[in-house]
């Protein structure tokens, strides 16, 4: 599966890194989002629904799974 096909899967592991399809922000589980106040540890499927990129707030349905490799 390539990375497009994960736009909007809100299905992800705690330690999935997601980024953003407008503006390439990666939301990083482990650094969490001083933006938003979301501290570390926080899965990408437990962010609130209002939750939006802090660079370019796109809506999480934007965000698709960065590969193992990445």
């Amino acid at each position: 599966m390539s990375a497009f096909e994960n736009f909007g899967k809100r299905e992800t592991l705690i330690d999935d890194r997601m980024e953003c399809g407008i503006c390439w922000h990666v939301y990083d589980p482990a650094e969490g989002d001083a933006v938003w106040q979301i501290p570390p540890g926080t899965a990408f499927s437990d962010l609130p629904e209002d939750w939006r990129c802090p660079n370019c707030d796109a809506p999480q349905s934007k965000f698709m799974r960065l590969g193992d490799g990445c």
